[in-house]
């Protein structure tokens, strides 16, 4: 398998372990408990622990297991630090955090990708690895701002949307 199979299954199946964490939690709106927070940091263990007797490879394993690590050493669930946290964790880490910023959630709003990515770029070097930080928003930022001129162009010219009551 590849690198970038291996990140691509792992960033697939990085929360499998949130099938054993109660849905009242997961779907709360209100800010969790001590006792709910505990619970919800089981999450990445109970899924390495799936992901190993289904015999997925120790690469995917490890990182579903890191994925809520920190660079500063402040995650869960072993509070590695910088370099200890495996390379695909650290990757997955971001690509998470980038997600669940820009994704609505039962407790919040979705935020613009220009604030996500200014958020991710705040916390290089404290929750996220720097290096990984800098390659995500060199890639993700032009492509945004490419997606943005496409959009605008296209409004500027006039381009209509579908007219919805086509064909009825």
């Amino acid at each position: 398998m590849s690198t970038a199979q291996y990140a691509f299954v792992a960033a697939l199946l990085h929360d499998i372990g949130k099938v054993y964490i109660p849905t009242a939690i997961l779907n709360k709106k209100s800010k969790l408990t001590e006792e709910e927070f505990r619970i919800i940091r089981f999450h990445p263990l109970i899924g390495a622990e799936l992901l190993n007797e289904m015999n997925y490879s120790y690469d995917i394993v490890e990182s579903v297991l890191h994925h809520h690590e920190r660079w500063d050493g402040k995650g869960y669930p072993f509070g590695l630090k910088g370099q200890e946290i495996p390379f695909y964790s650290r990757v997955l880490s971001v690509a998470d955090a980038f997600d669940a910023m820009i994704s609505n959630r039962p407790y919040k709003k979705a935020i613009p990708h220009n604030l996500a990515l200014a958020e991710l770029k705040a916390n290089a070097g404290t929750q996220f690895d720097p290096y990984i930080i800098e390659s995500f928003v060199g890639k993700v930022q032009p492509e945004l701002s490419l997606s943005i001129d496409v959009f605008t162009r296209r409004k500027s010219i006039g381009h209509r949307q579908p007219d919805s009551s086509y064909g009825s």
